[in-house]
């Protein structure tokens, strides 16, 4: 499925919290920037996309210059600028910070560039790809890790098969970003601008089931693996097994892409965790109208894992942080969740509770390849540098090696990507885009 034929699903009611700019707020904004000699904000990009050198042909009226400088170091540039932690990454160390004046809206005016991108159909067109080689890679999983060593190597001359066992490609990009942030159809943009890179994405394929490692291995020259993570770590409490009681990443997917899914009955819901997904979690539900939304987190918000920033939104949107939450048991009449009791005596009404207190490194999600070794969280083991693990001919990116952000994940893949060039013999210019930014 692409970008064009996305059916109606429950996150279409959650609007984007930060629209594209118009013509006029991007070059206002662009000239704000004061195009920095070794840019701070460049340091504190993973990908170290040439921040002062995009916004400045932003300024120029050179979009298309400023979207292939964009691509270059990062061909997931377009999700990036909408899901990333800018506050924390790029936006967080402008020098305006510094002089008491607003920081550059540098994620809006990369969403600006590269979406235009998208609006004129020329995005693959600005990046060169080298003729076809002789050399054939795998990437299983289709999330952006995979998505951006493929497209880089598909860059390169390889020929690339991605293999996604869901039936939409994406990722965390499609399946789990909060819609507040980002729609489907935003992450299968980037899905169809990485297609028209010439990779080939096959969906509703999993390796391990329909397709054996080893048959990967002897009809490919190395294989990448960016497969993610597992199912929701459960409670394991009284009353968790019924009704009302899900797994938030399970039911953002839902709400993302199941036509028909709906919130009907809910009047309080209860997000037990104090991540970045449960904070996410709690603002969808406000977002789509349940009035009583309870944050339930296990220590102080002082310790919190979650942005501080996202916490302060959320709370401007109704969510309360409930603080030394630990759930003891789950509260039903009869088969009907009605709350969830805490070890101290509280009990929080609840029609439903979502968990999000981490996921799994489930051995299903990662496919036994010889020679490929994991680590005692279930995650693979590889070399930081390059990605690369025991077997010569597999490495791995993202999430699977303890990433947490959507810009790490593209890193990886570029990072193995080149990786795999140097292991293959194939020789990588120094200004191919797969060179641009962080090396």
């Amino acid at each position: 499925m692409s970008a064009r034929a996305i059916p109606l699903t429950l996150e279409a009611g959650i609007p984007d919290h930060k629209p594209t700019f118009s013509e006029a707020q991007a070059l206002a904004e662009a000239n704000r920037c004061l195009y920095c000699h070794d840019a701070p904000c460049v340091v504190a990009c993973p990908t170290g996309i040439d921040i002062p050198g995009f916004i400045r042909k932003i300024a120029t009226d050179n979009l298309k210059g400023s979207a292939r400088t964009i691509l270059s170091a990062n061909l997931l540039g377009y999700s990036c600028a909408r899901v990333c932690p800018v506050e924390v990454l790029c936006a967080g160390a402008c020098v305006h910070q510094h002089q008491g004046t607003p920081t550059i809206a540098i994620g809006r005016l990369q969403r600006y560039a590269v979406e235009k991108a998208f609006e004129r159909g020329d995005a693959a067109q600005l990046l060169r790809r080298k003729p076809l080689n002789e050399k054939k890679i795998a990437c299983v999983g289709a999330g952006p890790a995979s998505l951006a060593c493929a497209g880089y190597l598909a860059l390169e001359g390889f020929a690339v098969t991605v293999y996604e066992g869901r039936a939409l490609a994406g990722g965390l990009n499609t399946t789990g970003v909060a819609p507040y942030k980002m729609h489907v159809d935003g992450a299968l943009r980037e899905v169809d601008l990485v297609k028209d890179l010439g990779v080939t994405v096959k969906t509703g394929v999993t390796v391990g089931k329909d397709i054996t490692p080893q048959a990967l291995l002897d009809n490919h020259d190395a294989v990448f693996l960016g497969v993610g993570l597992g199912a929701d770590t459960r409670l394991g409490i009284d009353g968790e097994d019924g009704a009302g009681v899900v797994g938030a990443t399970a039911w953002i997917e839902r709400l993302k892409t199941e036509p028909g899914f709906a919130l009907d009955g809910v009047k309080a819901a209860v997000v037990v965790g104090g991540g970045n997904t449960a904070i996410d979690a709690a603002r969808e539900l406000a977002h789509l109208g349940i009035r009583d939304v309870a944050l339930a987190y296990r220590r102080t918000e002082d310790v919190m894992s979650g942005y501080a920033h996202e916490l302060a939104h959320g709370r401007e949107e109704g969510v309360r942080l409930v603080e030394n939450a630990v759930p003891q048991s789950f509260v039903r009449d009869g088969a009907k969740l009605t709350g969830v009791a805490l070890a101290d005596g509280r009990v929080l009404p609840a029609d439903l509770v979502l968990v999000a207190i981490g996921q799994a490194k489930a051995p299903e999600s990662v496919p036994a390849f010889p020679g490929v070794q994991r680590d005692a969280k279930g995650g693979l083991v590889a070399d930081a540098a390059t990605g690369r693990t025991g077997n010569p001919k597999v490495f791995a990116g993202g999430d699977v090696l303890g990433g947490e952000l959507v810009v790490t994940a593209v890193q990886d893949g570029k990072r193995a990507a080149r990786a795999i060039c140097a292991a293959l013999g194939v020789a990588v210019d120094p200004d191919a885009p797969m060179m641009a930014g962080h090396v």
